[in-house]
C-alpha cells in the first residue's frame, strides 16, 4: 500500500534514528537507476568481482530495490559510524603485529546494526501500522553505497567507499525499504576533487581507474572472500595485513572531521585486536579459533583462511621468533594452510 509520509514523520524519524546511534540518515526513492545499473553491469562484466558470485547470481535484484522488492517506494539510508581511536596505519612498521582491519575489531556490525534497524522499523510500523518495510545489512542484494550517495549522506569516493564530510570513511551501512513514500533528498555531490591518495595508498593497485575497484587485487577481498591460495605476486604486499585493509580509508583527508564521540560504542574496539601478535594466532586450532572470535566478523572466514592470512604475515616478517611457529604448520591437515607455511618457511630461512 503506497501512502505519502507526512514531513512531521520524516523530521521524527532523523531524530529516532539519531536516538539509536545512526550518525547518518537520508531518503532516496526505490526507483532503478540506470546509470548505476550500467556501472554494475560493466564491473561484472570485466570480472572484478572475483570469486564473489553471488554479486551476480541476484543482479537483477541488486540494480533496483524494486527489483528486489517491488513494492517499495521509498529507501532509508542510514549509516553507523566507527571512527577509530587510532591511526589504522600505526602498526604498519611492526612487523609482528597483525593488523585487522578498523571495522573487525569490535562486535559483529552485522548485528548491531541490524538490531538498530529493526528498533527504527518497529518505531515507524508503530506510527504507520499499514505500511511495511524490508530491513537490510550488507547480506542481501542491496548496493548501499550508491544508495547512500542518492540519499544525500556522502559520496563514492575515488575508493568506491561511502565518504561523508561529517564521518569521513567510518561508516557501516543500512537500509530499509519502504511502502511509504517520503520526500527525497539530495544526492551529495562528489566532494573528492583532484585528491588521489586512497589510489596511490593501495598496495597492490586494486584501482585500474578512480571509482573502479578491481577486488581481485584487493587485501580485503584476498584475505576475506578468497578461499585458496592467494596468489603469490600478491603475498608480499599484504605485509602484516590479515584481515582486511584500511590503507585507502585510512588516508583519507576527509577523516579528519571523523569523531568518535559519533560512533556507536557497542563497536567500540575489543582491546586484544588492536595491536595482537602473530605468534599467538598462528597457535590456534578451529576450537580456539572459535572461541576467542565468538560475536566477531571475523569468525566467518574459519580458522584454516584466517591462519593462511597469519603465515602470509609471518613469512613478511622475517622475524626468527615465528619460525617454530611455522614450521609446525607445515604439516597442517588443510593444504592451503600447508602451503602457506611453506612459503614462510622459504621466507624465513634466509633470516636465520
Amino acid at each position: 500500500m503506497v501512502k505519502p509520509a507526512s514531513p512531521d514523520l520524516q523530521e521524527a524519524l532523523r531524530e529516532e534514528a539519531a536516538a539509536l546511534r545512526f550518525a547518518a540518515c537520508g531518503f532516496t526513492d526505490a526507483r532503478g537507476d540506470p546509470v548505476r545499473a550500467e556501472r554494475l553491469e560493466q564491473w561484472l562484466g570485466e570480472g572484478a568481482h572475483g570469486s564473489m558470485e553471488w554479486m551476480e547470481a541476484r543482479k537483477s535484484q541488486r540494480v533496483s530495490p524494486q527489483g528486489l522488492w517491488p513494492e517499495a517506494r521509498s529507501v532509508i539510508a542510514l549509516g553507523m559510524s566507527y571512527a577509530p581511536d587510532v591511526d589504522p596505519l600505526a602498526l604498519e612498521g611492526d612487523p609482528e603485529a597483525a593488523r585487522i582491519s578498523v571495522y573487525a575489531q569490535g562486535r559483529d556490525y552485522h548485528d548491531v546494526v541490524k538490531k538498530a534497524l529493526k528498533a527504527l522499523a518497529r518505531w515507524l510500523i508503530a506510527r504507520e501500522p499499514e505500511s511495511e518495510l524490508k530491513v537490510f545489512v550488507d547480506t542481501a542484494p542491496v548496493m548501499e553505497k550508491p544508495l547512500g550517495e542518492a540519499a544525500g549522506i556522502g559520496w563514492q569516493g575515488k575508493h568506491t567507499n561511502l565518504v561523508s564530510t561529517v564521518h569521513g570513511s567510518w561508516l557501516f551501512l543500512g537500509a530499509i525499504y519502504t511502502t511509504l513514500e517520503f520526500a527525497p533528498d539530495a544526492p551529495h555531490a562528489d566532494r573528492c576533487g583532484s585528491c588521489h591518495k586512497c589510489q596511490d595508498a593501495c598496495p597492490t593497485d586494486a584501482f585500474p581507474t578512480p571509482y573502479k575497484l578491481d577486488a581481485r587485487r584487493c587485501i580485503s577481498y584476498l584475505t576475506i572472500e578468497h578461499k585458496g591460495p592467494v596468489p603469490e605476486e600478491f603475498r608480499a604486499a599484504l605485509g602484516n595485513r590479515i584481515y582486511g585493509c584500511d590503507d585507502c580509508l585510512a588516508v583519507c583527508p576527509w577523516n579528519k572531521f571523523a569523531d568518535t564521540a559519533h560512533r556507536n560504542m557497542k563497536l567500540a574496539p575489543r582491546k586484544e585486536l588492536t595491536a595482537p601478535r602473530l605468534a599467538q594466532f598462528l597457535a590456534f586450532d578451529d576450537a580456539g579459533f572459535r572461541q576467542f572470535f565468538s560475536g566477531s566478523p571475523i569468525k566467518r572466514i574459519g580458522r584454516d583462511r584466517f591462519v593462511r592470512n597469519c603465515l602470509y604475515a609471518a613469512g613478511n616478517s622475517r622475524s626468527t621468533e615465528l619460525v617454530g611457529a611455522v614450521e609446525r604448520l607445515r604439516g597442517d591437515p588443510d593444504a592451503v594452510v600447508a602451503e602457506a607455511a611453506d612459503w614462510a618457511a622459504g621466507r624465513l630461512r634466509p633470516s636465520l
